[in-house]
C-alpha cells in the first residue's frame, strides 16, 4: 500500500520534534503531571509543596511533589511549554534511562541544596529548577559532539543563572516569584547528570 506523501511529511515532523510514537505519548504524560495537580487548586498545593518544616516532620513526598506543583495554572502551563521546546530539542541526546538519571539528580541537587544550604527557603514549588537540569544536559550533549550551538546555550544558561543570582528574578518572567536557587542547583544536578559515565550510570 503506498503511504500518501502527507502522511510521510507529517511522520517526518514528528520524528525531527521528537514526538513520533512512544516519544509523543511519553510527553504527553509528562505535561499532563505538571498540569494535573492544578485541579487540586490551593489544597494541592499547600499538601504537595517543599514545605521546609513540614519535611522535618517526616512528609518525606514534598521532595519529589514540590516539583510537578504550582503556583496556578499559568505557571504550569509556562514550564510545559518549557518541557516541550526542551522535548523537542533533546529528547534522543540521551536514552530514556540516562534522561531519567539527569531529572534525578536534578531533582536531588534542588533539594539537597535548599535543605542544607538556604534554610530560610520555607517553601518552593515548580518544575522549573529540573528543566534547568534538562537545558545543562541537553546543552553538553549538544557540546560533546561538537556542535557549535552546545557552547552558545551553556553561555546563555551561565548568564542567565548568573542574573538571577544577583539581580533576584528570572531573566524571562520577571513577573513570577522566584528562587533563583532551584535554578542553579538543578543545572547543576542535571550536569553532573549527564557528566558521569556511561557505565557509571548502568552499574546503579
Amino acid at each position: 500500500m503506498k503511504i500518501p506523501r502527507s502522511d510521510i511529511a507529517s511522520h517526518s515532523w514528528l520524528r525531527s520534534a521528537n514526538c513520533d510514537a512512544s516519544y509523543g505519548w511519553a510527553l504527553l504524560a509528562a505535561l499532563g503531571s505538571l498540569l494535573a495537580p492544578c485541579v487540586g487548586g490551593e489544597a494541592a498545593r499547600t499538601l504537595l509543596r517543599y514545605q521546609r518544616d513540614a519535611i522535618a516532620q517526616g512528609q518525606w513526598w514534598r521532595l519529589v511533589s514540590a516539583h510537578l506543583v504550582h503556583l496556578g495554572p499559568m505557571h504550569a502551563l509556562l514550564n510545559g511549554l518549557g518541557l516541550a521546546l526542551l522535548w523537542m530539542l533533546f529528547a534522543r541526546d540521551y536514552t530514556p534511562r540516562r534522561w531519567a538519571w539527569i531529572l534525578c539528580c536534578a531533582g536531588a541537587a534542588i533539594d539537597a541544596g535548599l535543605w542544607w544550604l538556604r534554610p530560610a527557603v520555607e517553601w518552593y514549588v515548580g518544575a522549573s529548577g529540573i528543566l534547568h537540569g534538562a537545558l545543562a544536559a541537553g546543552a553538553l550533549s549538544w557540546y560533546r559532539r561538537g556542535d557549535s550551538f552546545g557552547a552558545g546555550l551553556i553561555l546563555l544558561l551561565i548568564v542567565k543563572l548568573v542574573y538571577e543570582q544577583y539581580g533576584g528574578a528570572s531573566l524571562f518572567m520577571q513577573a513570577l516569584p522566584l528562587v533563583p536557587d532551584a535554578h542553579l542547583f538543578g543545572a547543576l544536578g542535571g550536569l553532573l547528570g549527564a557528566a558521569l559515565p556511561r557505565r557509571a550510570v548502568k552499574s546503579l
